[in-house]
């Protein structure tokens, strides 16, 4: 325990892990003999784990490597070209973002990447871009103390307080200024989001499977490394490298980077998939007259949900909010799923004449509270949307004021989950839908005649801006 305390663990000793993983260490400052030790001390940790196990008949499991799921949610620039990253070898020779003394972790990224060794690429990314990034914040911040603390006394710069909208002593955080919204909302994308791919916690814990580690998640870094870099490279020779076509790609979709992690952004995920499934109701295979196809209310769920939306730094009352949307968004989800399942087993039912009188007087029920349900879902969905579009307006209402559009907000949710629960298989209860869903709608009513939602406020302020 003593070695690793020295080794690994407490500050006061060398604490190799952190000072690697944040990037404090340049190559020649490590001496070998010090990985030698850490790959003896891990081969004897095992040695001793397999021994103790055996002299205890206990069995030791593992715990299975985490997926890197949904890549194609946030994979937004294209392969890197060996054209792209040929210019980043030569502009990491110029970058002010980069150490000297780092040079070689960059180069061995490239190398990494090359020979597809992709889990080693981002490693190495993770550790320079918080090193480049900790210079940016030093200067930008006028803290040169900051740049080379790793001490055992002081708590040193590290990503966490990078990307913060405050400084410690409650002073505004100039990096986000000096990067732009975009860098950030992608750095938060990338490692801070908790819907994210959350890569660097997941590389630092162990978390995933190094050889499977995907190609597509160090592409993604390492073009986006590339436009960070320029961004702090000056002269002549930048100008040529951005005229590049490779180049100039990486840099336009950089600069148009929203979130796609950030609670708003998944909430308009949540709106279009469940608007997919309503939108295929009327194929439903059904005995009586077919659902009617909404394709207005659907065109304007998605120009609603193309609408950007600020993201970074949201305040609390507003994750509050999106947090309870986000949640009828998912009960709304939920009755979609219920519907179509419940159609398609009782319709095929119906076909086989396999239904019992009571069963077939419940699917009529069913049928008819399917073209109510389609027109209510929708409208709550574009009461979500319209909420969202407009959801900084949350911050003009009084404590008062918001108390009570939480509360109605609540009381859309209570609807939603009761309608879950009546439209499962297992209760079958329709008609209560159609009377739940009447005294749902003149809530909704009620409470909009009174100008307090969020869609109200917006309009309010803008009509006031206007005149």
């Amino acid at each position: 325990m003593d070695v690793l305390k020295v080794f690994v663990g407490s500050p006061s000793g060398l604490n190799l892990r952190n000072v690697l993983w944040h990037g404090f260490v340049a190559p020649q400052e490590i001496p070998p003999k010090y990985c030698s030790v850490m790959v003896l001390l891990t081969a004897g940790l095992g040695q001793l784990l397999k021994c103790f196990l055996r002299q205890t008949n206990h069995t030791l499991w593992h715990r299975s490597f985490l997926a890197l799921t949904d890549l194609e949610d946030w994979i937004v620039f294209p392969d890197v070209t060996s054209e792209a990253l040929s210019v980043l070898e030569d502009v990491m020779k110029k970058s002010t973002f980069v150490f000297k003394t780092m040079l070689p972790y960059w180069e061995a990224a490239v190398t990494k990447f090359r020979s597809h060794r992709f889990a080693d690429c981002v490693i190495l990314l993770l550790t320079q871009l918080e090193a480049g990034l900790r210079r940016a914040f030093a200067t930008v911040n006028r803290c040169p103390q900051r740049l080379l603390t790793a001490e055992s006394t002081v708590l040193y710069t590290t990503f966490d307080e990078m990307l913060a909208k405050e400084l410690n002593d409650g002073t505004i955080n100039q990096l986000p200024l000096l990067l732009g919204e975009p860098v950030m909302e992608f750095l938060w994308d990338f490692l801070n989001h908790q819907e994210g791919p959350r890569i660097r916690d997941r590389l630092s814990h162990g978390e995933v499977n190094l050889n499977e580690f995907p190609g597509e998640a160090a592409n993604q870094l390492l073009a986006f490394s590339t436009v960070l870099l320029l961004r702090f490279t000056s002269g002549d020779v930048v100008s040529v490298l951005k005229e590049k076509a490779a180049i100039k790609s990486l840099i336009s979709i950089a600069e148009g980077y929203s979130s796609h992690f950030h609670p708003a952004s998944q909430l308009k995920k949540q709106v279009l998939s469940c608007e997919e499934s309503i939108h295929s109701w009327p194929a439903l295979p059904l005995p009586e007259e077919r659902i009617l196809e909404a394709a207005r209310w659907s065109q304007a769920l998605r120009v609603l949900c193309g609408t950007s939306i600020p993201t970074l730094y949201c305040p609390r009352i507003v994750l509050e909010v999106l947090a309870v949307l986000r949640k009828v968004s998912a009960q709304c989800q939920q009755v979609c799923d219920q519907v179509i399942s419940s159609a398609k087993l009782r319709h095929r039912q119906w076909v086989e004449k396999t239904l019992r009188s009571r069963q077939r007087q419940n699917y009529l029920r069913m049928l008819r509270s399917i073209k109510l349900l389609s027109p209510v879902l929708y409208l709550i969905l574009l009461l979500i949307v319209l909420e969202l579009v407009n959801i900084h307006a949350v911050q003009g209402k009084s404590t008062c004021e918001y108390q009570r559009y939480l509360k109605f907000l609540k009381s859309v949710l209570q609807y939603t989950e009761n309608l879950a629960t009546y439209t499962s298989q297992e209760k079958n209860k329709w008609d209560e839908t159609v009377s739940l869903t009447h005294g749902a709608l003149l809530k909704i009513w009620t409470y909009s005649e009174k100008k307090q939602m969020l869609m109200h406020l917006a309009k309010k302020a803008t009509d006031k801006a206007v005149s």
